[in-house]
C-alpha cells in the first residue's frame, strides 16, 4: 500500500491543519511562496515517488492566486513521480460561470478550470458542495461531490424549538439539495423561490411556490456571497407570513459588504 501524503496550499491552512490532526498523518514539506515579481513559486522537501498524494486547497479568493498554486504544486508533485494525486478543493471557484446563457458570448469557466486541473495531471477531484452537480461532467477524471447536509441537519435537529418547519430552496437550481435536507428531516415539506436575477449579484424574487405561512423556514444553499440573494429571500418569506426564518449554507464566500447586508436581514439565524 502507498503511502498517504497530505500537501496544502496557502488557501485554507487552518483547515489542512485539522484535517491532518484528524487523520493523524502530518502534513508535507513543501515551499509554496512568491518569486519577487508575484509568480508562483513551489518545491516539494520531501520525497514523495509512488505515494498517493492529497492536495488540500480551496480555490477561494484570492481565486487566481489559488487556483494557480495548486495546479502548479501538482505539476511539481507529477514531476517527483508521485503515484496518485487527489485535489481535494473544498470551495470550487468559478462554479457559477457553468453554462452559457442563451445566445451570450461568455465563457464556460467552470470547464477551463476542469480542463486545465484534467491535463496538468490530477488523478481525481474531492470537493464540497458544488454549486452546480454538472460541473463533475466536465472533468475527464472522478470527482467526488461531498455533501454538507449532514452537518447541516445535525445543527438543525439541536433546534427543538422549531415549529411546523419547512425547507426553502432560494432557487430553482438548489431544489436538489433542499430535497434532500427535507428527506432528511422526516421528509417534512419544500417551499421554492422562484428567482429573477437581471444582472451579476443582483437577484430579484420573484414567487414563492409553496405556503410557509405561520412556518419556521429553513433556507438551505450552498454559498453565501453578497447575502443578497438570502436577505431578499428572508424578506419575502417573512412578507408572505413565516414566522422565522433560518438559512444555511455550507460556503461562506461573503464578497462586498454582505457583512454589513446579513447584519440587517430578517433572518433569525445563518
Amino acid at each position: 500500500m502507498p503511502d498517504i501524503k497530505l500537501f496544502a496550499g496557502n488557501a485554507t491552512p487552518e483547515l489542512a491543519k485539522r484535517i491532518s490532526e484528524r487523520l493523524y498523518i502530518s502534513l508535507g514539506d513543501a515551499t509554496v511562496g512568491r518569486f519577487s515579481d508575484g509568480e508562483i513559486q513551489v518545491q516539494i522537501n520531501e520525497n514523495v515517488r509512488g505515494a498517493d498524494v492529497f492536495i488540500i486547497q480551496s480555490t477561494c479568493a484570492p481565486t487566481n492566486d489559488n487556483l494557480m498554486e495548486l495546479v502548479v504544486m501538482v505539476d511539481a508533485l507529477r514531476r517527483a513521480s508521485a503515484g496518485r494525486i487527489t485535489a481535494v478543493i473544498p470551495y470550487f471557484g468559478y462554479a457559477r460561470q457553468d453554462r452559457r446563457v442563451r445566445s451570450a458570448r461568455v465563457p464556460i469557466t467552470a470547464k477551463v478550470v476542469a480542463d486545465m486541473l484534467s491535463t496538468v495531471g490530477i488523478d481525481r477531484v474531492l470537493t464540497c458542495d458544488l454549486h452546480a452537480e454538472q460541473i463533475q461532467g466536465f472533468f475527464d477524471v472522478p470527482v467526488d461531490n461531498v455533501f454538507g447536509s449532514p452537518v447541516l441537519i445535525h445543527d438543525i435537529l439541536k433546534k427543538t424549538d422549531l415549529e411546523n418547519p419547512i425547507v426553502v430552496s432560494p432557487d430553482i437550481g438548489g431544489v436538489v439539495r433542499a430535497r434532500a435536507v427535507a428527506k432528511l428531516l422526516n421528509d417534512t415539506d419544500m417551499a421554492i423561490i422562484d428567482k429573477r436575477r437581471p444582472h451579476a449579484n443582483v437577484a430579484q424574487v420573484m414567487h414563492i411556490i409553496g405556503d410557509v405561512a405561520g412556518r419556521d423556514c429553513i433556507l438551505v444553499d450552498d454559498m453565501i456571497d453578497t447575502g443578497g440573494t438570502l436577505c431578499k429571500a428572508a424578506e419575502a418569506l417573512k412578507e408572505r407570513g413565516a414566522k422565522r426564518v433560518f438559512a444555511y449554507a455550507t460556503h461562506a464566500v461573503f464578497s462586498g459588504a454582505a457583512a454589513k447586508t446579513l447584519q440587517a436581514t430578517r433572518l433569525m439565524k445563518l
